[in-house]
This record gives structure tokens, C-alpha cells and sequence, in this order.
């Protein structure tokens, strides 16, 4: 499928959906604000097609924190639906991936797709390998490969993977297979929270430990002449 004819189907599937889900959007808008403080959207930088970074518009589901209040490379990893940092909108938004409809907007300014890999957040870059960043090379999807095969109950080197495999086959009817699938997880409501695979932060600690490990190796070997 050539970029022309995805991007002319992104178009014209979100702005369909934009006119057809206006009230329920400004629905959930007005209900995210008298359920907690706050903005209804939640903002930021992911990165996109060729490693450059915009800015992603969510609904929020979490108390309202200021972008200086959040780590990333140290912020706790959302496991379970009970976790306090989550409203209790967000509860039934992340159960039901409403959250991400205001990503909308996302596809139609050309940031995003309907189909294709997470867009990541700028701290987990440094986390991937060269063999997966090929993942970049087009535009980062609402929906994905890795969605429909467990989203966040993957591991960080599986979604990666699944990621590179969409790049390698994606053509429009393979396209419509991951759209039919999402519907499928989404009303299961499968994945919805992270599993026992490895996580990026975890895999990172593993890598930065090895490091250390290799380090430490070397300084003990003998030297030669």
C-alpha cells in the first residue's frame, strides 16, 4: 500500500469518525473534568515517523501532575486497574481504550495512522536496538501489530518486534486485519495493563547492568603487553 492511499484513508476514517463521535466526545471531555482536577486532554511529546518528536493529545485518565512532576525514567509502571494515580474515569477509559480517541486529531494533522507501531515516548529511544529501528520508517498508529497480540502484557523486545514486522508486511488489507482485531481485544478488554514480560525500564536496567558487568570485567583482566 503506498503512503498516498494509507494517508487518504486515515483522512477520510477520521474525519468520518471526528463528525460521527463529536457529543460522545465532549461527553467524556465533561466528565473527565467534574470526575477529578484538571484538563480533560492530556498531552505529550512522543516520537513519530523518522525519530521526530510531536505532541500526542489523550484523554486523561490520571491525576493532573505537571510535566515536572513526572520521571519517566523512574515513574511507576501501571499494572493493575486499582492503582491511585488513575481516576476513576481513566478506570473505565483505559479498560475501554477511550482514552485514545482524541488521537484523532493526531491522524488528521498527518502526526499518526491508524495502523501501525505505539509512537514511543522520547526516554525509550535510547532503548532501541538497531535491528527495530526500522519502526520509524513510517508513521506511528493508533493501533498496531503488538496491540492485537497483547499490548501492554508484552514484553518491551516483543513489541519491538511485532513493531519491525509491520513495517516488513503492512499493506492495506493487512491493515483492516489489525482494525477487525483491535475491536476484537478492545471489547475483551485483553492487555489492558502491563504482564510479565520485560518492561523498557526493566529492559534498560538489564542492559545498564550488563554494562557494568562487562566493565568490571575488563578492569579485572590481567593487562597486556
Amino acid at each position: 500500500m503506498s503512503d498516498h492511499v494509507k494517508r487518504a484513508f486515515d483522512i477520510l476514517s477520521c474525519g468520518a469518525a471526528l463528525l460521527l463521535l463529536s457529543l460522545p466526545l465532549l461527553a467524556i471531555a465533561l466528565w473527565i473534568r467534574l470526575d477529578s482536577k484538571g484538563p480533560a486532554l492530556f498531552l505529550q511529546n512522543r516520537v513519530g515517523k523518522d525519530a521526530q518528536l510531536f505532541r500526542i493529545y489523550k484523554f486523561r485518565t490520571m491525576v493532573d501532575r505537571a510535566p515536572d512532576q513526572i520521571d519517566q525514567h523512574a515513574e511507576k509502571v501501571i499494572s493493575e486497574g486499582d492503582d491511585p494515580r488513575i481516576t476513576r474515569a481513566g478506570r473505565f477509559l483505559r479498560a475501554t481504550s477511550l482514552d485514545e480517541l482524541p488521537q484523532l486529531i493526531n491522524m488528521l494533522k498527518g502526526d499518526m495512522s491508524i495502523v501501525g507501531p505505539r509512537p514511543i515516548i522520547p526516554e525509550q529511544l535510547e532503548v532501541v536496538p538497531p535491528e527495530h529501528m526500522d519502526r520509524f520508517n513510517v508513521r506511528p498508529g493508533l493501533t498496531g501489530l503488538a496491540q492485537v497480540r497483547g499490548r501492554r502484557s508484552l514484553g518491551w523486545l516483543e513489541q519491538l518486534q511485532a513493531d519491525s514486522e509491520y513495517v516488513q508486511n503492512y499493506g492495506f488489507w493487512y491493515d483492516i486485519g489489525i482494525i477487525l482485531k483491535t475491536v476484537v481485544v478492545v471489547l475483551k478488554g485483553s492487555g489492558v495493563y502491563g504482564g510479565e514480560g520485560q518492561n523498557w525500564r526493566a529492559y534498560r536496567d538489564s542492559l545498564r547492568a550488563q554494562q557494568a558487568r562487562d566493565a568490571a570485567s575488563k578492569d579485572a583482566s590481567p593487562n597486556k603487553e
